[in-house]
C-alpha cells in the first residue's frame, strides 16, 4: 500500500531493510532530500490528515486508570440523566396552580422531601411540601419556590406567585437514556471520568497508550548528572518531549543520546521501529555532514516530507521504517518544542485515535511594531499584558530558537505569516495560548 508523497516521491505504509540493505543516499541521488523550496506547514499537516490512521487497539480500563486516555468508542447514556425529577435548590415544592394570580398563597404544609428519601404518601392536592435540592419531586408537584422567598408560620406557609417549572431539574434534562454522553475519541479528564461515574459505570472502552520511542543525536550531548567536558552541552530535547508525550498519555521509551555514527543510528532505529507506534528525535535533520538523521531514514525507509517554512522549526522531517512512523525534530531547543506542538500533536492524535482540533486562537493586541520581508512563517514568543485596550502581546526579546527561557518566559506563541510584513503597534494579531498546546 502506498500513498502519494512530495514531489512525486512515494510514500511507503510498509517494507524497508536493515542498514546495509540500504546505502545511505546523497541529496543528489535521493529527489526526497535536494534542497527545494521550502515546504508551507499546512503541507505537513495535510499529509498527517490524510495518511495517518489509529494503530491504537482498544482495551477495557476502570475509571481509576482512565485519565488521560482515549475514549475507543461512542459513550451511551444507558438511562436518564438526571434519572427522575427534582429540587435544584432548597424551598417548597408545589403545583404552580395553587399560586395563579397575584399576591402571595398562604399554604398548608403537607410534608418534608430530602435527598434521597423519596415522599412515601401521595401528594395532598392544594398543600406545600418543605424539599431539600436534589430531592425528588414527586408527581402533582410542578414547581420549587426557593426558600429565602418563603415565609413559614407553624403548619403554613406564604408563598409568592412563581413561574411553572422554576428551580426544578427534569429527568433526562442533562441526557436522555441511548442518548451519546461522550464521543470516541475524548481524551478523558475529570469532567468526562465524573460523567461515566453518573452513568454508573466502572469500567469503559479506551485505546491502548501510544507506545513512542525518543532519542537525541550529537556527540556534543550529555545527560544530566554526568560531568559535562569542554565542547559538551546537557541533551534538554529528550526530556522536554518525554514529558510532553507523558501529558498526552503515551507509554514512552526513552532510546537515550545516539551518536553522531550512520550504522549506529540505522541499527537503533531498525530495531525501534518494530517495538513502537512511533519514533521521535532531535537533531540531526539538517543540511551539516554531521546530521545523519534523515539519510538513515531514507537508506531504512521513506523521507516523506522534509524543511518547512517555518521559523523556528526548518528542518522538520516525517518519515517512516518498515511501516512506523518517524518524526525528526531539530536540535534546537526552542524548535523542538514548538514543532512538537504543532506537528507531533496532531501526529499522536491520528494514530492514537483521538479527536484532533487545530490549536485554538485568540485575537490580541500587538505591542510590538514589526517590518520584514521573510518567506517564512513565524510563531514567536510572547507573553500577554493587560492594558486599557485588551489583552497585549509583547515578545520575548531574544527569539534565538536556542534559548529555551524564552519559552518558560512566554505563554504562547504569535503567529506571524510568511510573505512581506508589517504590523503596527495596536494592530490585532493572532495568539495561540500555551494552556491550549500543553496540557
Amino acid at each position: 500500500m502506498t500513498t502519494a508523497g512530495h514531489n512525486g516521491c512515494e510514500a511507503r505504509a510498509g517494507g524497508g531493510g536493515g542498514a546495509g540493505d540500504h546505502p545511505l543516499p546523497d541529496d543528489a541521488a535521493d529527489p526526497c532530500l535536494q534542497h527545494g523550496p521550502l515546504l508551507p506547514a499546512e503541507a505537513l499537516l495535510d499529509f498527517i490528515d490524510r495518511t495517518f490512521v489509529t494503530v491504537a487497539h482498544s482495551e477495557i480500563c476502570g475509571l481509576r486508570q482512565a485519565r488521560g486516555r482515549i475514549l475507543a468508542t461512542d459513550l451511551l447514556s444507558c438511562r436518564a440523566v438526571p434519572a427522575f425529577d427534582n429540587a435544584s435548590v432548597d424551598g417548597w415544592a408545589v403545583a404552580a396552580a395553587e399560586l395563579a394570580g397575584s399576591g402571595c398563597r398562604l399554604l398548608p404544609i403537607g410534608g418534608r422531601i430530602a435527598a434521597g428519601h423519596p415522599l412515601e404518601s401521595p401528594v395532598r392536592p392544594g398543600h406545600a411540601y418543605r424539599i431539600f435540592t436534589g430531592a425528588p419531586v414527586p408527581a402533582g408537584l410542578d414547581t420549587v419556590v426557593m426558600q429565602e422567598d418563603a415565609r413559614r408560620q407553624g403548619d403554613e406557609v406564604t408563598l409568592p406567585p412563581t413561574p411553572r417549572g422554576a428551580n426544578l431539574r427534569h429527568a433526562g434534562e442533562a441526557l436522555a437514556a441511548g442518548q451519546r454522553a461522550l464521543a470516541a475519541g475524548t481524551r478523558l479528564r475529570a469532567p468526562e471520568i465524573g460523567l461515566a461515574a453518573s452513568l454508573g459505570l466502572t469500567r469503559i472502552p479506551v485505546r491502548r497508550a501510544l507506545r513512542v520511542a525518543v532519542f537525541s543525536t550529537g556527540d556534543e550531548l550529555r545527560t544530566p548528572g554526568v560531568a559535562l567536558a569542554e565542547g559538551t552541552i546537557y541533551d534538554s530535547n529528550r526530556f522536554s518531549v518525554m514529558a510532553l508525550l507523558d501529558d498526552l498519555g503515551c507509554q514512552v521509551s526513552d532510546l537515550g543520546i545516539l551518536a553522531d555514527q550512520p550504522a549506529r543510528l540505522a541499527a537503533v532505529l531498525g530495531d525501534a521501529c518494530g517495538r513502537h507506534d512511533l519514533l521521535i528525535s532531535s537533531g540531526g535533520v539538517s543540511v551539516g555532514e554531521e546530521d545523519h538523521v534523515r539519510r538513515v531514514i531514507a537508506a531504512l525507509g521513506k523521507i516523506h516530507l522534509w524543511r518547512l517554512a517555518l521559523k523556528p522549526g526548518r528542518p522538520v522531517a516525517l518519515g517512516d521504517v518498515g511501516g512506523t512512523p518517524i518524526l525528526a525534530l531539530p536540535g534546537n531547543p526552542v524548535a523542538a518544542i514548538v514543532t512538537f506542538l504543532l506537528f507531533a500533536r496532531p501526529l499522536i492524535a491520528r494514530l492514537s485515535g483521538a479527536i484532533s482540533l487545530p490549536p485554538r486562537r485568540y485575537p490580541v493586541i500587538a505591542g510590538f511594531a514589526l517590518e520584514r520581508q521573510s518567506g517564512r512563517r513565524e510563531f514567536a514568543r510572547a507573553r500577554l499584558e493587560e492594558t486599557p485596550s485588551g489583552p497585549t502581546a509583547v515578545l520575548f526579546p531574544n527569539d534565538s530558537s536556542g534559548v529555551l527561557a524564552s519559552l518558560t518566559a512566554s505563554e504562547g506563541l504569535v503567529d506571524l505569516p510568511a510573505g512581506p510584513l508589517s504590523i503596527a503597534k495596536g494592530a490585532s494579531i493572532d495568539f495561540l495560548p500555551f494552556v491550549g498546546l500543553m496540557p
